[in-house]
């Protein structure tokens, strides 16, 4: 807040001058305003898409899953060494590598964008790179660029595109760490060698940048060094001169656009208004045969409904096999996901987050406009009713989302006098229930009103 004061023993400015400096003040702090003002509405309009998106499937695929080991941690960790962890280039042909069916299993998803690993921490590059050796066209058994045929299959749809990059580089001779117990120096002690590891990492991100456009970035392992030693703020700007309006996420030390939590569901909602829980499908992130430990359909629901509730989006990934199949299970499981996605589109895109669980006993949206409240009801109810406390809205109808079944309702504990909504009881026939997820509509007659107040007495008086 800017405060002016008159301290001077010496006569006080004529009024005229005194508003006029007021005027002044006041127009510069108005001009301010508008440019913030200005800045959020670009940033709220950039986010549109993301926020309405809701679903993203990730893709790790590299060189890790020739062996079916962790992605570049295996070697970092000293599981096993990196002469032998590069040896898996050989392996890794792509023989069987369909991207359009790849774009196909994605759209057939519910997905609205897809992310895919460029390239890992383990240096391994997906694209036929002029920086470095190390990538699929001229190291691997491939001898192929394996990103370009993906991304012209996604840009043939409304799919938007997301590019995962590692900021880390532990194969670069020019990186600072190469393993968790090999350091090959210390930035401060050689900024010359630092420089030249961040000019072939900006180069290969411009490359990516000119070559695919993407709608996103996804960065990863920040946390090894500061924002000043990234040059995040400067990385950033440059991503940005092409395209303003590309997304960034939050492993960009502190100049991401969204938050991004990864494996464990966030018990609160994240502080940041756009936020991604990404996920894997089992529990690896690349393709290891012996991981059998598949969530079910109804997991991964449970899983992406919790997100909705809560505002954010499910970044859920797949890992094909070193010759670009998919395996079956995860096609299976991403097909279900669509058809539930398909039913309950309505309920799932162009929501935002739903109600406290003090007023629903479960999940929860709203429409945009917030008219309508989405119910998602996991379980079978104890005698076929689920109870809506404390909505002070009329409610116009209830319905079953993907059916259109009208649900009976019964309203208790609601007394004239007294302004209390009282409980709605809404019934729901077996025959509408959803093997995993029902979704109940709630059509209300303006944007939704809690009810929050303190309850005493309910008298006549």
């Amino acid at each position: 807040m800017l405060r002016l004061s008159f301290q001077s023993k010496t006569k006080p400015p004529k009024m005229k001058k005194l508003v006029i400096l007021v005027l002044f003040i006041t127009s510069i702090s108005y001009g301010q305003e508008i440019k913030v003002d200005s800045y959020y509405n670009k940033f709220k309009d950039k986010m549109e898409w993301f926020s309405e998106a809701k679903l993203g499937i990730f893709i790790h695929w590299g060189i890790y899953s020739v062996n079916g080991i962790s992605e570049s941690w295996s070697f970092f960790n000293g599981y096993i060494s990196h002469s032998d962890y590069m040896k898996q280039l050989d392996g890794f042909d792509a023989k069987k590598y369909n991207p359009q069916q790849w774009a196909k299993l994605i759209n057939e998803s519910g997905a609205k964008y897809t992310v895919i690993t460029s390239k890992h921490h383990d240096g391994f590059a997906l694209w036929d790179s002029k920086y470095g050796n190390l990538n699929s066209f001229v190291s691997s058994k491939s001898k192929s660029d394996l990103l370009t045929p993906f991304v012209n299959e996604i840009k043939k749809t409304n799919l938007k595109l997301g590019l995962y990059y590692s900021l880390p580089d532990w194969s670069f001779k020019d990186y600072t760490f190469h393993t968790k117990k090999i350091k090959r120096y210390n930035i401060n002690d050689d900024t010359n060698r630092w420089g030249k590891f961040l000019s072939y990492r900006d180069n290969q991100l411009k490359e990516l940048e000119k070559r695919y456009k993407p709608d996103l970035w996804w960065f990863d392992g920040d946390w090894e060094h500061n924002a000043k030693q990234w040059k995040s703020e400067n990385l950033k700007q440059q991503l940005q001169k092409n395209n303003s309006n590309v997304i960034f996420n939050s492993r960009i030390n502190e100049f991401g656009d969204y938050e991004t939590p990864e494996i464990g569901i966030p018990i609160y909602r994240p502080s940041s208004k756009y936020w991604e829980l990404c996920m894997t499908i089992n529990d690896s992130w690349g393709y290891q045969p012996n991981d059998n430990n598949y969530k079910s359909p109804l997991q991964i629901i449970d899983l992406f409904v919790d997100a909705l509730s809560k505002g954010g989006n499910l970044l859920l990934n797949i890992s094909p096999k070193p010759d670009g199949t998919i395996p079956e299970r995860q096609k299976t499981i991403l097909k279900e996901l669509g058809k539930w996605n398909k039913k309950h589109s309505s309920a799932v895109y162009l929501t935002k987050k739903g109600i406290p669980y003090d007023h629903f006993y479960g999940p929860s949206t709203l429409s945009k406009d917030e008219k309508t409240l989405f119910l998602y009801v996991r379980d079978i109810p104890k005698d076929n009713k689920i109870v809506l406390k404390g909505i002070s809205n009329k409610i116009n109808r209830a319905y079953v989302v993907g059916n259109g079944t009208i649900l009976n309702r019964e309203l208790f504990c609601k007394v004239y006098w007294n302004k209390y909504p009282g409980l709605t009881y809404i019934e729901i026939p077996n025959s509408a229930l959803d093997k995993y997820y029902t979704v109940i509509a709630i059509e209300l007659d303006s944007p939704i009103k809690l009810f929050r107040e303190k309850i005493g007495a309910i008298e006549a008086n």
